[in-house]
């Protein structure tokens, strides 16, 4: 399954930069021939998106000439910990850091920085102002989601909602979900649950399904991380709500829009950047950092709302309809450098 997801996702990030105009034949990487090597230690590997941001790093990778090496820490904080300080101990020439925790690891990325390793984090915040901080747009993200729920349901309805914090990219759609109660009275949250464990749908399904026996009023569920919305979806299915609950939430994959386009089904609107893309921007910023140039503190590619009438009017079965048929979510120049081969 991961090899056909990595094939998948090198097959959408070709065509997605096809369109910025740059190909890796025309252009030569800086880093030709010097066995640069870089490392990839992520937390979050379970699920469709990083999978596909996977592909992504490795494609920018390979049409910049740069040696990739990938740790996974499958959701473990302690592992990811031990295996940055390998990855220090090895003499990467740079390192992409992909989820996870301040705390656990902000001691050695600092300690990868003044080794002189050049480091860039996506979706988790290092606290080092030498390390840029590679974000999809998650306050839009949530709030493009919320706006849509506010759209079809109106501004009064209780709420389910799926959250853990610590992970900056939920803590930040957090603070959104967290103004719109504020700004709608009538918005009430009746149950907050989630977790990270594996299998992470499953899981969610389970503490899903006890809180919709709880409080049968629920309409809307928001799950903005898009194996949240997967639980959150068995559950509705397996009660029979099917007609009484609607789940928006975050993030788009294959297997999310077959979902989503299923007869009847719940799931009717995310928001969501490319993840391949996602990948290769994280790349691009750390050749930046290599090749002595600055991309910035703050690295961001702004989503895009896809909702199930979107995929239904369009026919968009998979993600390469999607990348084919939409072209703000296919297309991206965030960090395309003349200086840059692309994949």
């Amino acid at each position: 399954m991961k090899s056909m997801l990595n094939k998948f996702g090198l097959a959408v990030a070709s065509i997605a930069l096809m369109a910025t105009g740059a190909q890796a034949e025309d252009v030569k990487s800086p880093f030709e021939g010097e066995g640069m090597r870089i490392a990839h230690v992520r937390y979050l590997s379970q699920g469709d998106f990083p999978e596909l941001y996977l592909s992504g790093v490795r494609a920018q990778a390979e049409a910049l000439g740069l040696e990739l090496d990938v740790y996974d820490a499958r959701q473990d904080a302690s592992i990811q910990r031990n295996q940055l300080e390998q990855a220090i101990m090895k003499g990467y020439d740079g390192i992409i850091l992909q989820h996870g925790f301040t705390d656990s690891l902000k001691d050695l990325a600092d300690m990868a920085v003044q080794n002189g390793i050049k480091v860039v984090a996506f979706d988790v915040n290092a606290d080092n102002a030498e390390i840029p901080q590679i974000n999809q747009d998650d306050h839009l993200i949530a709030r493009m989601s919320l706006e849509q729920a506010v759209k079809d349901n109106g501004n009064a309805w209780k709420a389910a909602y799926v959250y853990v914090p610590g992970i900056p990219p939920l803590d930040r759609r957090d603070e959104v979900f967290e103004e719109f109660k504020k700004k709608y009275s009538g918005i009430e949250e009746v149950a907050r649950f989630g977790t990270l464990n594996n299998p992470i749908p499953n899981q969610v399904a389970d503490q899903a399904a006890a809180v919709f026996r709880a409080n049968p009023d629920i309409t809307v569920a928001f799950s903005p991380y898009d194996e949240f919305a997967k639980g959150i979806k068995i559950a509705v299915d397996e009660a029979g709500l099917t007609d009484s609950v609607k789940i928006y939430s975050a993030d788009i994959s294959n297997s999310d829009i077959q979902a989503m386009r299923e007869p009847g089904s719940a799931w009717v609107a995310t928001t969501a950047t490319n993840p391949a893309i996602m990948g290769q921007v994280s790349v691009r910023a750390l050749a930046y950092l290599l090749n002595d140039k600055d991309p910035g503190k703050q690295v961001t590619v702004p989503p895009v709302l896809i909702t199930q009438e979107m995929l239904n009017a369009l026919d968009i079965n998979n993600m390469n309809d999607l990348v084919d048929k939409v072209s703000s979510f296919s297309e991206s120049d965030v960090l395309a450098a003349e200086w840059m081969p692309l994949p």
